[in-house]
């Protein structure tokens, strides 16, 4: 296959796939979902995206109908079906499909999986970044499929010709679009806590694993607009593109006084990359 749909059991060709218009996905975005990259069919950081998405759902009170195992299982057999062994594969989950109400109906919840062939991005690409205000809601430790506030930020980056916007509530600066945001100061990577206001990251938590083996201190608190504008990198990870360095935000230059270490890291986690989704 050159893509793959999956619902509730149902397997077809992305475009060739339906779901119910009672779906609580299409009309509350009532779900949660994670994503990743496959390469040679073996999906990248499996454990920990799975475990995020029990967590994700667990906060919504969506109760998954498989194991950990079971799902992890599922996703394998569905990635080997697809003809490209590089892919993006996402998942997600759903409250069911029933009647529109707001409280929760008593129906089994629904499985979504997409998959289609592509790349993870080249982490050594310097980023744009455009900085917002976050007036996104204070759940944003879920990845819950209500991401209108990200959308509408996207487009605005995309208009403004950058590559990411950085959000941030009054001068503390939370994370990204659809990354995390961290800097290098001093040789210490500061990188905002895994509270309610930022998603925690398998990239962020890779970053902060090579750190510590290369005895970079790792100091985990909020940090400033103009703390990341001082930096001296500039950090955004996220699952398909690991660890990239930004060159500009808001079109005023940044980053590129500890050049050797960003691309130590890099290296590290590129590295881990082709190193767990070899054969």
């Amino acid at each position: 296959m050159e893509t793959l749909g999956y619902y509730n059991g149902r397997i077809g060709e992305l475009a060739e796939m339906t779901v119910p218009m009672t779906d609580r996905a299409c009309y509350f975005g009532d779900g949660v979902y994670d994503a990743t990259y496959a390469r040679n069919h073996r999906i990248y950081c499996l454990d920990e995206h799975v475990e995020r998405f029990y967590n994700s759902a667990g906060l919504v009170r969506i109760e998954i109908p498989y194991t950990k195992d079971q799902l992890k299982a599922l996703l394998q057999e569905l990635v080997e079906k697809v003809d490209d062994g590089e892919q993006f594969v996402y998942w997600q989950i759903t409250r069911g499909a029933a009647t529109r109400e707001h409280a929760f109906p008593r129906v089994p919840a629904s499985l979504w999986v997409m998959l289609r062939p592509a790349k993870v991005q080249d982490t050594y690409q310097r980023l744009k970044l455009l900085s917002l205000e976050d007036t996104r809601f204070l759940h944003c430790n879920i990845k819950t499929l209500n991401l209108l506030p990200n959308v509408l930020a996207a487009q605005q980056v995309a208009e403004a010709g950058c590559d990411e916007a950085v959000f941030h509530r009054g001068e503390m600066v939370t994370e990204c679009a659809h990354s995390n945001v961290h800097i290098l100061k001093g040789g210490i990577l500061k990188t905002h806590p895994t509270d309610h206001l930022i998603l925690p990251g398998i990239a962020r938590g890779n970053l902060i694993r090579v750190c510590k083996q290369r005895n970079v201190p790792v100091d985990e608190t909020p940090f400033t607009m103009q703390e990341l504008l001082d930096a001296d990198e500039v950090i955004v990870s996220s699952s398909g593109s690991f660890c990239m360095g930004v060159d500009t935000v808001d079109g005023r230059p940044v980053g590129g006084r500890a050049p050797e270490l960003l691309k130590q890291l890099q290296d590290d986690l590129m590295a881990d990359y082709l190193t767990r989704t070899s054969v």
